[in-house]
């Protein structure tokens, strides 16, 4: 957070960012990145964020899920039979 902190504080104070990003050793994509997330959150916008999923993809929403565990459990004959080892 340093590091981006500095950077922000420099393109605050006037320095171009495409200059800034070569001393950096970022790229310009990354800086404007850098500078939009601290004018939408302030400091906080500099920390580091999680690169867990929001999501998982092919995960069913909870309460899908749930009416599919329900009807099984009440008509426990209905589809495939259960594996057997």
């Amino acid at each position: 957070m340093d590091e981006r902190l500095k950077f922000v504080a420099r393109v605050l104070d006037g320095e171009k960012i495409a200059a800034l990003c070569r001393e950096f050793g970022i790229s310009r994509k990354t800086g404007h990145k850098i500078i939009s997330r601290y004018n939408a959150c302030g400091l906080e916008g500099l920390t580091d964020r999680s690169r867990r999923p929001y999501r998982h993809a092919n995960q069913l929403p909870f309460q899908i899920e749930k009416l599919i565990v329900r009807a099984k459990q009440e008509k426990p004959s209905w589809g495939a039979r259960p594996h057997l080892l």
